[in-house]
């Protein structure tokens, strides 16, 4: 190969090599700009700065139906079931007829204890007329007094002897009359729990039926100690008012979540902490004139004291309900999503009170958390003015996991 020719191609290979730095770097380049470009902007969402304003003081608990008066009709005879003698599921006036046991022992066993007070009355009667006979005889001495003092006590031991006779009859009536057994008070009778034919005991106090008084009727709810130590400070601080029982009302929500309609006021709270739950026990008394409530049935009680906090409400849009569980979404300090859990209160008039989980000044997403994931960059715009919320009590219950 001649010289020239090699020269030539060494230079060749040196461009080569001193220039591929240079074109790796221009490839890098041009790979880059595209990426960078593509970067989608920030997600445009309407906030709204979190803030506190007066609320209801409503306090949500949850709580069960108990009947005013509850009476378990139990045999207080032995015998068989002749008859059942009212019809089960009906209101009953006090007194009524429940069920008819087989009398027949216990009339012959009343005939019984009536002959044997004739006996001893006649026995008294004779007794009577012996000392009636002998009192003006022990002045003339005609009789003595050792007779006349037999006889006085003869007389008394027949009249006692009346006595306990007439004390057999009582009780022998007293049987007879519980053959028919009653209700005691007045309610809607249950479902009879024997039949004609079962064999009845006093002494197993057998069960029969059981009546409920239902109008009025009580709603029983339990409430944290915490929370009432809580309202307790509220109360000594002035951020919350006295609260008198008399005039505190209840609205009661249903297990289907309606509201009931007839409202009540609370009438008992007990002064003893369950130390199994660490509960207090307050109860509300409803007229229930419908029949509507009964006992047993589940129900969530709103308690209205008459007076307003300082709480925090937020637009219903902006809270996400999932499985009972409400969260929100939120602006970070550095323009990043945030999504935290919140415990939700009362609703109303398009807002919800939160109870906690938020501060005030925190950015609360209204609109678009719906397009955004947690640690997005978002565009954070606020939220066009809606009408102020009022402390009016909420019309609808909270999430059932998320009341306290």
């Amino acid at each position: 190969m001649p010289c020239s020719a090699f020269r030539l191609r060494s230079r060749a290979v040196s461009l080569l090599i001193t220039g591929l730095p240079l074109l790796l770097a221009a490839c890098n380049d041009r790979s880059q700009t595209p990426a960078t470009a593509s970067m989608p902007p920030p997600v445009p969402v309407l906030v709204e700065t979190v803030s506190t304003t007066p609320v209801a003081d409503v306090v949500e608990l949850p709580g069960r139906i108990e009947a005013v008066r509850t009476a378990e009709i139990r045999a207080r005879v032995d015998g068989i079931v002749e008859r059942t003698l009212y019809q089960e599921g009906t209101d009953l006036p006090a007194n009524a007829p429940l069920f008819q046991i087989d009398a027949s022992d216990y009339r012959a066993q009343l005939q019984q204890a009536q002959a044997a007070l004739t006996r001893a009355t006649a026995v008294r009667d004779n007794a009577a007329s012996v000392v009636e006979r002998f009192k003006p005889l022990v002045g003339r001495h005609a009789v003595s007094a050792q007779e006349y003092d037999a006889a006085l006590a003869t007389m008394q031991q027949a009249q006692a002897n009346v006595s306990d006779a007439q004390a057999a009859v009582s009780l022998a009536q007293l049987r007879l009359d519980r053959c028919i057994i009653r209700t005691p008070i007045a309610g809607r009778a249950g479902r009879a729990l024997v039949t004609e034919g079962a064999l009845v005991s006093a002494g197993a106090a057998t069960l029969l039926t059981q009546v409920n008084q239902l109008t009025p009727i009580n709603a029983v709810f339990t409430q944290s100690n915490t929370v009432m130590l809580d309202v307790e400070q509220q109360i000594q601080s002035g951020a919350r008012k006295p609260i008198s029982m008399k005039h505190v009302e209840v609205q009661l929500i249903l297990a289907n979540g309606q509201v009931y309609n007839e409202r009540g006021f609370l009438d008992f709270a007990d002064l003893v902490i369950d130390p199994s739950t660490g509960t207090q026990t307050v109860r509300a008394r409803f007229a229930n004139p419908d029949r509507t409530l009964l006992p047993g049935q589940f129900v969530r009680g709103r308690i209205i004291a008459a007076g307003t906090l300082q709480g925090i409400r937020i637009p219903e849009r902006a809270v996400q309900l999932d499985n009972g569980i409400a969260s929100v979404a939120l602006v970070a300090d550095d323009g990043t999503v945030v999504r935290r859990n919140i415990d939700l209160g009362e609703q109303g008039e398009g807002r919800w009170t939160v109870r906690n989980g938020l501060k005030p000044g925190e950015r609360l997403i209204v609109d678009g958390w719906q397009k955004v994931q947690p640690g997005q960059r978002v565009d954070a715009r606020p939220a066009p003015e809606a009408s102020s919320p009022t402390a009016q009590p909420a019309a609808a219950p909270a999430p059932a996991s998320a009341a306290h």
